[in-house]
């Protein structure tokens, strides 16, 4: 019995290592909710073929097969709709713009203020006054950038994700898809579905065209 115990344990342990390296390479704190959900749903399984070592092993490993061929799935179509890509993991949303704090957008994603002043203060940012912006990522994760003196610094902010126009940064830039299509133009980029990606910085460009 105890070896058919240490048996499953080796062989789920090899089994879990090869799924999550297919599933691709992922910090743990950047894990989607679809990957932590999967990730759970695995451990779980591993747990209960260990616990109850008289059941059949392929109870356990075809549910494991079908999550990783459901995640390898997924993976491949958020990487072509950015649409499924927002509804799975969410977009990032700006907190504090230009050093004011958009209480609106803390409300919409049950985000409060003693949150803000964790992860503020987990970027070693002592002073509030000090934060030009700060964007809450996907993965819950607080990005902060400092004011810099004598700077009119903006924030990167994507205009184009593979192809599709991002309505809400062009609102935030006070922009709209008519002087976004008129500066692409500009510059001999006429069709936005062959653009991957397009941001918008101070002022400046950044266009990268989708691979042939």
């Amino acid at each position: 019995m105890y070896g058919v115990i240490m048996f499953r344990t080796i062989f789920l342990y090899a089994v879990i290592l090869i799924i999550f390296r297919l599933m691709g390479k992922r910090e743990i704190g950047e894990l989607s909710i679809l990957d932590l959900v999967v990730f759970i749903m695995i451990a779980e399984m591993a747990v209960m073929a260990i616990e109850k070592p008289s059941e059949d092993l392929m109870h356990t490993l075809l549910p494991m097969l079908v999550l990783l061929l459901v995640q390898i799935t997924f993976a491949w179509i958020s990487l072509k709709n950015k649409r499924f890509r927002d509804l799975v993991d969410g977009k990032p949303v700006i907190l504090i713009n230009k050093g004011k704090i958009d209480e609106t957008m803390m409300k919409k994603q049950r985000y409060n203020f003693d949150d803000l002043m964790v992860q503020l203060r987990e970027n070693d940012i002592r002073n509030i006054a000090d934060v030009e912006f700060a964007i809450l990522e996907t993965s819950g994760k607080l990005s902060v950038f400092e004011k810099e003196e004598d700077s009119e610094s903006t924030v990167t902010l994507p205009l184009i994700l593979d192809g599709d126009i991002i309505h809400e940064n062009l609102n935030t830039i006070g922009k709209n898809p008519f002087w976004l299509k008129k500066e692409l133009k500009e510059r001999g980029y006429i069709q936005t579905k062959d653009i991957s990606f397009c941001s918008w910085q101070n002022g400046e460009f950044y266009i990268d065209l989708k691979d042939n």
